[in-house]
């Protein structure tokens, strides 16, 4: 413990930074050429909160929308908000999509301000059947004399916002997008409807291999950075322990760390997770502790420039999720 409060106050020292703040460009689909200039202006404005809504968005719109994602590529979105310019951008949108259930806590405010009376506004998350998640809030007092009561946890609970990383779930949202694509734009429905069900096809297939992989093992325990993966778990009979709750941007007091370690021991758990756009330095301290792997298991908040460049979607990224489950409950 004495080792393990000294790497704690290492880590809380120097904090745990966010990969990519840095960039400010939303990603999107952009006109650049003069001649595309006339069929961009047939094409209906999109705008999506963050990744996998724009993912959906785009998959269902094809090439008769124009896409443009509000958070950047390789920028976590929960404590993101829009700045002016941004805001600006959304009066010119025919369709605003975001996520709901509390993951975007500037979207009420965002609304209100806008002139465009004809944006159509989309709540992805709607008819989703919610699961309750929790914040961990650590108090610790310090005594000359140690007592078992000295450390209280308490957990804030509200909403699990990431509702997304269930494939069944994903598909809902798809539809909910399909949807509102159909109303504003009645004349390219056959095309909506046509793209939305090639894609349903293949995430339910996607969702039957992720049955069929995860069944077999008697392990049903994994190790999660922070409390993104409830819905996956749900889904599939696993139980995620989280080193913090549904907050990607908490730290942990070295009490937690100790029980985080004494799982990982007690189950002789082979890989501690960690996420891409969140600093790892955490589940790579848990990981080196117990003599475990630290791996990657992404909860689709956003991805990289190098991952968008390379063609990765939600499709492939849930694929490469399931290798990774796959290896850590062997």
């Amino acid at each position: 413990m004495k080792r393990l409060g000294c790497l704690m106050m290492a880590l809380l020292t120097t904090g745990a930074l966010m990969t990519g703040c840095g960039q400010s460009k939303p990603q999107g689909t952009e006109v650049e050429a003069t001649s595309q200039i006339e069929n961009a202006e047939d094409k209906l404005e999109v705008y999506t909160s963050f990744y996998p809504l724009y993912d959906f968005a785009t998959k269902v719109g094809g090439d008769k929308v124009k896409v443009v994602n509000l958070v950047p590529a390789g920028v976590e979105p929960h404590d993101y908000e829009p700045s002016a310019k941004e805001v600006a951008s959304l009066e010119k949108a025919d369709v605003f999509i975001y996520n709901g259930a509390g993951m975007e806590s500037w979207t009420d405010k965002v609304l209100a301000a806008l002139q465009n009376q004809d944006l159509k506004v989309v709540e992805a998350s709607q008819n989703i059947e919610f699961i309750e998640g929790h914040v961990h809030d650590h108090e610790e007092e310090e005594h000359e004399e140690h007592k078992e009561d000295e450390h209280e946890e308490h957990e804030e609970h509200g909403l699990d916002p990431h509702v997304w990383i269930s494939i069944k779930n994903a598909k809902i949202e798809m539809e909910n997008i399909k949807n509102a694509l159909v109303e504003a734009d009645p004349e390219n429905k056959d095309y909506y409807e046509a793209n939305y069900a090639s894609y349903a096809e293949k995430f339910d297939a996607l969702d039957q291999e992720f049955k069929e992989t995860l069944a077999p093992f008697e392990n049903r325990d994994i190790i999660v950075a922070h409390e993104a993966f409830g819905y996956l778990c749900k889904d599939y009979d696993l139980n995620q322990v989280g080193i913090e709750g549904i907050s990607a941007d908490s730290e942990p007091d070295p009490a937690r760390m100790a029980e985080i370690v004494d799982f990982a021991k007690e189950h002789q758990m082979k890989v501690i997770f960690f996420e891409e756009l969140v600093s790892p330095k955490v589940a790579k301290m848990v990981a080196k502790e117990v003599g475990a792997e630290a791996m990657v298991l992404n909860p689709l908040e956003g991805l990289t420039e190098e991952q968008l460049s390379a063609g990765e979607d939600y499709l492939s990224v849930m694929k490469q999720n399931l290798e990774a489950l796959t290896k850590a409950l062997q």
